[in-house]
């Protein structure tokens, strides 16, 4: 049985779906996503749903987790993605956010990924969560480091430099 998805006072937590297209074409085609996650190729709702099936939905299938969506409480309007990836090239899951820019600055992103570490250690029981970011991207790596995550430095990640973070669970999961 799955765990409950995690929520705070201001937002919710939930299994993205075919249905969040529009919001997830809007979201991989921000310019900041692109320069500091990936650029996907998701050009059409049609191709958002392909990136949903082969990505978070995946995920979910494979590993119980993913990407998840941000929904804002009470009426739900989605404010960004958060949640955890298994990549073949890290040896734990990473933590990954991305929000909308009419979202950011206002601690959205922090309190989704507060929430995401304390599933991943707690109903997951995950011994280590990494997360990896662009030297250059500075806002992101103070968030990390305000999550208690610290830097282990510029490593070849994926085919290109990035800075790892990573923190341990302290009650030691799995």
């Amino acid at each position: 049985m799955p765990h409950p998805l995690p929520e705070t006072p201001r937002l919710r937590l939930r299994e993205l779906h075919d249905g969040d297209a529009p919001f997830l074409l809007e979201l991989l085609n921000d310019p900041d996503f692109i320069a500091n996650i990936a650029d996907r190729g998701v050009r059409s709702e049609d191709d958002a749903r392909a990136y949903l099936a082969t990505g978070p939905a995946a995920s979910y299938a494979k590993h119980g987790y993913g990407l998840w969506a941000v929904e804002m409480k009470p009426g739900g309007e989605l404010a960004g993605m958060c949640g955890l990836v298994r990549r073949d090239f890290l040896e734990h899951a990473d933590l990954g956010y991305a929000f909308l820019p009419a979202w950011r600055g206002r601690g959205l992103a922090a309190e989704a990924a507060r929430a995401t570490l304390a599933h991943a250690f707690g109903p997951l029981g995950m011994p280590r969560l990494l997360a990896i970011v662009n030297e250059g991207n500075l806002a992101s790596r103070r968030l990390l480091e305000s999550l208690g995550m610290h830097s282990q430095g510029l490593q070849p990640v994926g085919g290109q430099a990035l800075v790892v973070y990573g923190i341990d669970n302290p009650a030691g999961g799995a």
